[in-house]
This record gives structure tokens, C-alpha cells and sequence, in this order.
């Protein structure tokens, strides 16, 4: 499995793409921004793109969904209890000073228990609301790597204070479904640099009462 991280956009989210080296098949996870760039990599290795990951409904993870759904024919998969984040969209816009993206068609819910396979790997889909209701991050056992979202951050946590926001939500997630994940496991959250789970419960400062 091949993993390629690329940060897009004004807000630099972490848009990862995963392909597998037998079948060809990819697996995109928010696609925020820069939908030509994502392109180059997906024709570099030649893959065909699968699925489309968004794991919730901030502008700046789901701005190129549509653009790369388009593109390449892939279903989009996001939680329903965001779908209202995309009702906001022209909101988050003028909050960052850009033009209002494509609202991206979703063609399948992405709820607890989802397993999108590629290769060998299976993408589980984890429920964590709290930066939004219906934030979701994904988890890659065969891999060992948890992608985040604005869940968890390498020394933060995601956000409450925006529309869909709980703190209370967002620190139950994270105690309850990602530190029951390995210590060992990779975190590539939203934004920002890498980290792992036993990084995080030993020095988080947002975590050290869980």
C-alpha cells in the first residue's frame, strides 16, 4: 500500500491518497482543495479511483469532493449528520474570503461499521462527533494508521466552537474510540504533522483528564 499525504488549500488539510500496488484502485480522503494536484498523483501511479472519503463537512475537506467526483467517477461517502455542514457552505466561504465551492453530491452515508476494502486493507469507519456532528475518522488496521479528521491533532483537538460543535462530544470520541486504538497506531490528523496514539495520551495538554 502506498500512502501519499498532501496538504491542500489556504488551510493546508491533509488530503491522503492510498493506493494499492496490485489492483490499481485508490481510496481518496478529503479532498479539499487542489483537485489538480491530487489528479497528478492519481495519473503518476496510475490509479483508479474508488472511493471518496470525507470525514465531515468543512469547506476546507470537501471543497474538491465534487470537482473529484467528477473526475473520476468515484461515489462520495460522508456522514448524513453533516449533510446540514453542507447547507453552510456559502456561510464558510465568506468566513474565509473565497468564492462558495460545487456542493459535492454524497452517494453513500459513511456510518460506524462501514469497511471499504482496497487490497488488502480494510478502511473502517469510526462515528467521533464533537468538532461536528457528524465527524468521522477512519481506521486501517493492515496498516496501522488512524486518519483523524479534526477529531485529534498532534497536540490539540479539534475545535468546538464552530457550528455542530461539542466538547464534551469531541473529548468522549477521542477517549471512547480512538484511545482504545494500538499506542503504536499512526495518527494523520486534518491538519498539521503526524502523531500516535501513546504520543497523544502522554502529552496531549486538551487530554490529560481522560
Amino acid at each position: 500500500m502506498i500512502h501519499e499525504i498532501l496538504p491542500v488549500g489556504m488551510l493546508q488539510c491533509n488530503c491522503s491518497i492510498f493506493g494499492d500496488e496490485q489492483s490499481g484502485e485508490a481510496i481518496v480522503i478529503d479532498p479539499g482543495a487542489e483537485i489538480d494536484r491530487i489528479r497528478q498523483i492519481l495519473e503518476r501511479h496510475q490509479w483508479n479511483v474508488k472511493a471518496i472519503i470525507v470525514t465531515h463537512g468543512h469547506i476546507d475537506h470537501v471543497a474538491g469532493a465534487s470537482k473529484l467526483r467528477a473526475l473520476t467517477g468515484a461515489p462520495v461517502y460522508m456522514n448524513e449528520r453533516d449533510f446540514e455542514q453542507l447547507d453552510l457552505l456559502p456561510l464558510q466561504a465568506a468566513w474565509l474570503g473565497v468564492s462558495t465551492p460545487e456542493r459535492t453530491e454524497v452517494d453513500a452515508p459513511a456510518k460506524e461499521g462501514d469497511v471499504l476494502q482496497l487490497g488488502a486493507a480494510e478502511f473502517h469507519i469510526l462515528e467521533t462527533p464533537g468538532h461536528t456532528q457528524g465527524s468521522v475518522s477512519i481506521w486501517i488496521p493492515q496498516e496501522n494508521k488512524l486518519i483523524a479528521g479534526d477529531t485529534l491533532f498532534r497536540d490539540s483537538i479539534g475545535r468546538t466552537d464552530l457550528p455542530g460543535g461539542n466538547a464534551r462530544q469531541i473529548l468522549s470520541s477521542i477517549k471512547t474510540r480512538l484511545f482504545n486504538l494500538p499506542d503504536d497506531a499512526a495518527v494523520i490528523p486534518g491538519h498539521g504533522p503526524e502523531t500516535t496514539i501513546a504520543r497523544e495520551k502522554r502529552s496531549n495538554p486538551f487530554l490529560q483528564s481522560l
